[in-house]
């Protein structure tokens, strides 16, 4: 199986998620567009809130986890048959379609990302290991960016914002069914382990403990 982090940034850094109705329709995307036949147009643009339940989908990719930031966003994927055209079909689906959206509520045109999307492959046990935390860990840089030098003072209002951030994958592997239907949890649910497991991996991490590899993760994503 080959694993992917993807993720890509609004044009000159700006805010591509400007409010819930934003997040929840990218988060409807993920599920719709990880379909190897033609999303239904109506799907693309403002309107687009319903889908056929006769559909038979074809996906692309397999979601493993997934955060969603202000103006960009991070996604664990491996493509079905580990056939590279099948991640490359899933993020440019994922990306023109929620350009049409956006472009059409907010009245704009123009491009919306700031070029391709970003992919890098896993490929050693620490960056697999790690990669999932990383992703989980992101919403932390609305207000405690130092957790990515280590040195978060206060690890129990560190984990509660974690807690109260519904824009992720975090939720569905901590016991709480948020976007289910979005991920597969087959290769990460054992990895990640309970909640409180993955509470002692966070608070290492945050802690400065696992400095280097935070640190990688994030150079190799630099856009």
């Amino acid at each position: 199986m080959e694993l992917f982090h993807i993720c890509n940034r609004g044009v000159e850094k700006r805010d591509v998620f400007l409010d819930d109705g934003d997040r929840a329709r990218f988060v409807h995307n993920l599920f719709v567009l990880n379909d190897a036949n033609p999303a239904p147009n109506h799907i693309l643009h403002r309107r687009g809130n319903t889908y056929p339940e006769s559909h038979e989908r074809s996906p692309l990719v397999a979601i493993h986890s997934w955060c969603l930031m202000p103006n960009h966003y991070h996604i664990l994927v491996s493509p079905v048959d580990d056939d590279p055209k099948n991640l490359s079909l899933f993020a440019q689906k994922l990306g023109m379609g929620y350009s049409k959206f956006f472009n059409d509520k907010y009245e704009r045109s123009g491009s919306l990302w700031q070029g391709k999307y970003r992919k890098v492959h896993i490929e050693n046990d620490a960056h697999f290991l790690y990669v999932p935390f990383y992703i989980h860990l992101n919403p932390l840089d609305l207000s405690m960016p130092e957790w990515r030098e280590g040195k978060v003072g206060d690890v129990k209002k560190a984990l509660e914002m974690l807690h109260e951030y519904r824009w992720s994958s975090f939720f569905d592997y901590t016991g709480t069914k948020n976007f289910p239907s979005i991920i597969d949890r087959d290769l990460l649910g054992e990895i990640l382990g309970s909640r409180q497991r993955q509470e002692k991996v966070i608070t290492e991490i945050i802690g400065g403990n696992h400095f280097d590899i935070v640190h990688n993760l994030s150079e190799s994503l630099e856009m």
